[in-house]
């Protein structure tokens, strides 16, 4: 089951207590471990290889990483020596030798160390060394303290630095779904001059000795990676100096956990105040979250009181001014009802003194005898 990092600090914390009360940390490097057997490996020839570049488009679809800013098929990227980063998990440089022979080249990813310095870094264990030989890395637990980025000494883990929200270690991960499959890394499976060999890592040492004792003027007489740092599953051929092609050559055979054991070891109260640091952080977090929600809660209850009583005095304002409007036109209505009862009323009065005049007129001739009458 995996947890976000904001969970992972708060079980942190219960941890961080009983580290206070006398329970001794230990560091992951304190377990000496010496890899896998029968683990899986690539052997890289370097005199084989002529930095096409395909391995890196092979990567970059295996793992459906953004594409990069120069196509690779454009080999004027090699003039420029690269390394791996947060969206590129191996590279193709070109080197010129000392001799001043024609170039050479070199290809850089993480070499998956039997005994990983990541891993020994890391007090979440976020890195596994797996039985395919691959190092994988469970983001689910990182908090994102970099630690695997000092401890590596080949400079391999890289930070998604512009993933603000939630950013990752990256590095290769040797393939490990498509490995866990049965198919080869993706890297291997491209490379057209077959300068990459994936197999077991015991029977990839012994093809590349016996590359070495067939063509002794081809090859340095040295496997890279057969014991540096104690050995890693990534294993090179060269024809020049390791040195000349950007390789390390001062790591020495010692396991780099076994030179963190003892200092990690010496100091477990360093380990054991992680989690109550990260816990006391945890809680400012969430104090901080919490005062947040109820200023905005606040902010709401103000801004609708507000509103509220802004609607309120709309409303009366609204209804006053109706109550205006009914009273005017009630008023209005009156008075005109009033006007036009009086107008009628003059109307009538003047036609019944009309009608009353011309009763009341000789000339009318209506004087009250007939017309026979008068003749008699």
């Amino acid at each position: 089951m995996s947890i976000s990092r904001r969970k992972f600090l708060g079980w942190m914390g219960v941890a961080g207590a009983g580290s206070l009360v006398g329970r001794s940390a230990k560091a992951a490097g304190n377990k000496h471990f010496t890899g896998h057997p029968e683990s899986m490996g690539v052997l890289y020839d370097s005199t084989l290889c002529i930095g096409c570049r395909q391995c890196e488009a092979g990567c970059n679809q295996v793992n459906q990483l953004p594409p990069p800013e120069k196509p690779f098929d454009d080999l004027k990227v090699l003039d420029t020596t690269r390394r791996t980063d947060a969206k590129t998990y191996t590279v193709i440089n070109r080197y010129t030798p000392a001799t001043g022979d024609k170039p050479v080249f070199r290809k850089i990813q993480c070499n998956h160390c039997l005994e990983p310095a990541c891993a020994s870094a890391c007090f979440v264990r976020a890195f596994t060394k797996t039985e395919t030989g691959a190092v994988t890395y469970d983001a689910s637990v990182c908090v994102g303290c970099r630690y695997c980025m000092v401890a590596c000494p080949f400079e391999i883990p890289a930070y998604e630095y512009d993933a603000a929200l939630d950013p990752e270690i990256t590095k290769c991960t040797m393939c490990y779904p498509r490995v866990s499959k049965g198919l080869l890394p993706g890297c291997v499976d491209t490379c057209p001059m077959e300068a990459l060999t994936f197999g077991k890592r015991d029977d990839l040492l012994k093809i590349a000795h016996e590359r070495i004792r067939k063509y002794p003027d081809r090859y340095v007489d040295h496997v890279y990676g057969e014991k540096e740092m104690g050995g890693t599953s990534w294993l090179y051929l060269s024809g020049v100096p390791f040195k000349q092609v950007g390789m390390r050559e001062d790591l020495g055979v010692t396991p780099a956990p076994s030179l963190t054991a003892g200092a990690l070891g010496a100091v477990p109260m360093v380990v054991g105040l992680w989690p109550v640091l990260l816990t006391g952080v945890y809680a400012i977090s969430k104090r901080k979250d919490k005062i947040e929600q109820q200023e905005k809660a606040a902010a709401v209850e103000t801004a609708k009181e507000q509103t509220q009583s802004q609607a309120d005095a709309k409303l009366t304002e609204a209804l006053a001014q109706a109550e205006k409007d009914k009273d005017a036109a009630v008023e209005k209505a009156v008075a005109a009802a009033l006007e036009e009862a009086a107008r009628k009323q003059e109307e009538a009065a003047q036609k019944a003194e009309a009608d009353s005049s011309a009763s009341d007129d000789p000339a009318s001739g209506d004087s009250g005898a007939t017309p026979s009458e008068e003749e008699s």
